[in-house]
């Protein structure tokens, strides 16, 4: 007390003597809240130990405006400790803490003013009007929470139910699984049992089929190299030489428009001169496609100009046709020299056929209706096939009826195991859905089930934002253009005391030059489910924010109050 002035010590003795009337009415120093109360009764010694331990001081020194302690404990009523804490009563509100250096200061920092004390200002205590707001926006909250939460009952019964049914369903799928993996695999060894004698029948059929084709084909190749032998053979000795292959310039090699001995030598294999059966087996083989047929078209005749006229002439005369009911004329004989023959034969009407002369007759087609003189005599008449009609060579022939039997027993074989086997696939592709939502987290009451297959967007300036629950999260430009991948369903990352409170998405699209994007959604109650904003707090990290009934929870029973210490 000795280093104190004077001044001081009349402060301090009026403080002195506040603060014992303090405590004496509410049984601790001012600036200590109720629940630090027992922590500020004087010791036997008449001392105080300030909170850190670190020293005592006679109990007189407590908020005498002087800090003694290292902690500023022994200050909570004044400014004098820069790390002091002074508590607000705040009776009929919130009660709250202050820095010290914020008392007496000449704000009014505490609703009921008690951190003004020093009559440097008069404070309006205020508590009741701001307890009583504090108590209706409660109201309000526990209303809209109530609400929600009722709403958030619904979808987790719903969820459970979902999920009891899906254990049910999952049960039963495999044991009707059991049964139908064992139907599948005897039909399957059925089709195979059906199928073996049908290939074994269609090879048959098929290599029969080819054997005639081969057969045709040799003899197509047999007549083609023949016609090809007696139109190389211009001299008609039955051979082939080195001058009749000479003669043909598509056997030129080296493309230099002569065909020398040497060239013709190697198309003949080295030989001289080849007969027919060594060029059918052994030449034609490699000059069949070089070999060119040599041309069948005549030069036009040349016009005589002294006819050339009467042909003008004779294309002007009109024929006139014949009167009704008469036959059409015959057309006039032309004669060797090219002269029309007028005169009649008069002996005509008495030729007689001799035996071997003029015995040649004119093969007819059948029509349809009209006899043939051959089918009026009982004889076989000759069909000949229309062409649209006309069987093609080329097209295999019908399976015999003991193949056709033996494919119609593969065919049924074949569909009742492909039947099976696609309804196994159906049943397992339901059993992996099954799986997949029964090990989804879907909270802790399975509320977010809900959720499930549904997909909520949000549009700002520039962006739709889109979000699909346990899916996906993306944006899209808002004037058009393709959707950006922003992540896939990753898992709740919530902290550890509340995990259900923040999803987050992952493996979006790659930013360029940067991360895979990715999106934390933030959950909050609210009464309908809704996408409510969109974020980038960090380059290519998105933030959403999304209310759902699903995230409120059970508020406190009866109205909330505010802590009143008095």
């Amino acid at each position: 007390m000795k280093m104190r002035t004077q001044h001081t010590f009349f402060i301090i003795l009026a403080q002195l003597l506040c603060s014992s009337i303090i405590n004496a009415t509410i049984g601790r120093p001012r600036g200590v809240s109720i629940s630090m109360a027992s922590l500020y009764q004087p010791a036997e010694d008449g001392t105080f130990t300030c909170l850190d331990g670190s020293s005592k001081i006679p109990y007189e020194y407590v908020n005498d405006d002087y800090c003694d302690c290292n902690d500023g404990t022994d200050e909570p009523g004044t400014s004098a400790c820069p790390n002091g804490k002074f508590h607000c009563t705040n009776a009929g509100y919130v009660p709250s803490n202050i820095l010290s250096s914020r008392v007496n200061d000449g704000v009014c920092d505490c609703c009921d003013g008690t951190d003004e004390d020093a009559g440097r200002i008069e404070c309006v205590n205020n508590c009741k009007d701001l307890g009583k707001k504090l108590r209706e926006e409660q109201d309000r909250t526990r209303k809209l929470q109530q609400e929600g939460f009722e709403k958030q009952k619904a979808f987790s019964e719903e969820g459970k139910r979902v999920h009891e049914e899906k254990i049910r369903r999952q049960a039963e799928l495999e044991k009707e699984r059991e049964i139908l993996e064992v139907t599948v695999k005897d039909l399957e060894t059925a089709k195979l049992e059906a199928e073996s004698p049908e290939t074994e029948a269609k090879d048959k059929h098929q290599k029969a089929w080819d054997e005639l084709k081969a057969e045709r084909q040799a003899k197509k190749e047999s007549e083609a190299a023949s016609v090809a032998f007696k139109e190389l053979d211009t001299n008609g000795d039955n051979s082939i030489d080195l001058l009749e292959i000479i003669a043909h310039s598509e056997f030129d090699i080296d493309s230099n428009g002569v065909v020398s001995e040497e060239e013709a030598k190697e198309h003949l294999e080295d030989k001289e001169r080849v007969d027919s059966d060594t060029f059918i087996k052994d030449i034609w083989p490699h000059v069949k496609d070089i070999y060119k047929k040599p041309s069948t078209e005549e030069p036009p005749p040349e016009v005589d100009p002294s006819t050339e006229a009467r042909g003008e002439e004779a294309q002007t005369e009109q024929i006139e046709p014949p009167a009704p009911g008469e036959p059409p004329s015959p057309p006039d004989e032309v004669d060797e020299e090219g002269e029309y023959d007028d005169d009649e034969d008069e002996d005509d009407d008495n030729d007689v056929d001799e035996p071997g002369v003029n015995d040649q007759t004119v093969p007819t087609v059948p029509i349809a209706g009209v006899p043939t003189p051959g089918s009026m005599a009982g004889e076989p008449e000759l069909i000949i096939d229309k062409p649209g009609e006309e069987k093609d060579e080329e097209s295999m022939p019908d399976y015999d009826e003991e193949t056709k039997k033996l494919i119609e027993a593969a065919d049924e074989a074949r569909k009742n195991y492909d039947e099976a086997n696609s309804k196994l696939k159906e049943l397992d592709n339901e059993l992996s859905s099954i799986k997949s939502y029964l090990e989804q987290d879907y909270g802790p009451n399975r509320e977010y089930a809900i959720l499930q297959d549904q997909c909520f967007e949000y549009t700002d300036r520039e962006y739709t934002y889109k979000y699909c629950p346990f899916s996906k999260g993306s944006q899209r430009p808002k004037s058009g253009g393709h959707e950006t991948s922003l992540g896939n369903w990753g898992n709740w990352a919530g902290p550890e005391n509340d995990k259900y409170s923040v999803q987050l998405y992952e493996k979006g699209q790659n930013c360029w030059n940067g991360p895979d994007r990715s999106v934390k959604v933030h959950l909050k109650c609210g009464l309908e489910h809704r996408l409510l904003s969109s974020s980038e707090p960090s380059r290519c990290e998105y933030a959403f924010e999304f209310e759902t009934p699903c995230r409120c929870s059970q508020p406190a029973g009866g109205t909330a109050q505010p802590h009143d210490e008095l």
